[in-house]
């Protein structure tokens, strides 16, 4: 399962994955798009796994989007069956492996017991010292920058603090992200160039990856490519360097 770290590999802190592919994985097999999120779904354990034992101190993955609400019914009511999926077959291994668990996105659309069992999750895991795993569910970068926008809006009304203090540090400090190191580098799976509206701030100066291979079918071989393209970019910053 775990994997040697090649010493000339450098390793993000902060690493996202879009999580694509998983229905087209599935038809390919005479699979329903179901069975494919199933398997998804038991990646995001094999791959949170194999990034702790490389070094990764954090990884967010984008398992449900704002827009996802609008894939056919029988799809969604089942992604919404995730979190006691993900409670009932990980938890185990996450405490096992010192596996710190958080979520993003927002939780106004979440039934009750969906939202009990992500805070859980969340306070059980909460003083582990190993890997944070981001559950991006119902995450969307446009939500949540404007949440972070009306906060900090609600602060000015209230006389707490002025226009003029507003900074691109406090706006970070509002973000569902706010105590994850800065990102790294996002890998997209299955071919598609585009990042859906995810992590837009947090992606201004990370390193992008887009592999054509399915979420379900992504494992230890294409997470090495991905370091190895990483390790080999000149991380400038918008500035200049020999």
């Amino acid at each position: 399962m775990f994997l040697k770290k090649p010493k000339t590999i450098t390793i993000p802190k902060h690493l996202a994955i879009i999580l694509d592919g998983n229905g087209r994985w599935a038809q390919a097999r005479g699979l329903s798009r179901t069975q494919g999120h199933q398997v998804g779904i038991e990646n995001i354990r094999k791959v949170a796994l194999l990034c702790q034992s490389m070094g990764v101190k954090a990884l967010s993955v984008y398992a449900f989007s704002t827009e996802n609400w609008n894939r056919p019914k029988n799809e969604v009511e089942y992604l919404m069956t995730l979190p006691s999926e993900f409670e009932k077959k990980f938890s185990s291994d996450f405490e096992k492996y010192d596996i710190k668990v958080m979520f993003s996105g927002r939780k106004s659309k979440l039934t009750k017991e969906n939202l009990e069992i992500l805070d859980r999750i969340t306070s059980l895991s909460k003083d582990r010292q190993g890997l944070i795993l981001n559950i991006c569910f119902d995450y969307g970068s446009y939500t949540e920058i404007t949440e972070a926008v009306q906060t900090i809006a609600t602060d000015v009304k209230n006389g707490i603090i002025e226009p003029q203090d507003i900074t691109q540090e406090m706006i970070t400090n509002h973000l569902y992200t706010k105590d994850l190191p800065p990102l790294d580098l996002l890998i997209r799976t299955s071919g598609e160039l585009r990042l859906s509206n995810f992590l837009l701030w947090q992606a201004a100066y990370a390193e992008f990856y887009f592999t054509k291979v399915h979420w379900p079918a992504f494992g230890k071989t294409e997470l090495l490519k991905a370091f190895e393209s990483y390790t080999s970019r000149n991380r400038r910053f918008g500035a200049i360097k020999g």
